[in-house]
């Protein structure tokens, strides 16, 4: 089992990537499965670091490193996938109503700006922190 926590880190950088985009397709942009595999990251990266440094100074700079590696990689993604449609905000004839987000606030141009900032701000760093 030690064998498991205690892999490379190129092939826990290529797993977390390619399961990363996966949930992003799997939930059509929207992460909420990034978000809960992120929990699975957290105990992964905790018990890594409890099995391969004394040093809690270095545990927790680890844990962090982890945490904040995986949070950017799901930023990038959230980027490429929704950054798209911000250049509706400078056009004056865009039609929010329809754009497909949920109307969160009463006006559809403030339920838009609501919704990318959700998405590509707030999402990626739910699941660390």
């Amino acid at each position: 089992m030690n064998k498991f926590f205690t892999m490379r880190y190129w092939i826990l950088i290529v797993i977390s990537v390619l399961t990363t985009t996966i949930l992003s397709g799997i939930g059509m942009g929207v992460p909420i499965l990034n978000i809960l595999f992120g929990f699975i990251i957290g105990w992964y990266a905790v018990k890594r670091a409890c099995l391969l440094y004394e040093n809690l100074d270095k545990r927790l700079s680890k844990i962090f490193i982890y945490s904040i590696f995986c949070s950017g990689i799901t930023l990038i993604l959230m980027i490429g996938i929704w950054g798209s449609a911000i250049p509706m905000l400078f056009d004056p004839l865009s039609d929010f109503k329809n754009f497909g987000h949920p109307m969160i606030l009463y006006d559809p141009k403030l339920s838009f700006i609501g919704w990318q900032v959700l998405m590509i701000i707030i999402s990626p760093f739910v699941k660390k922190f």
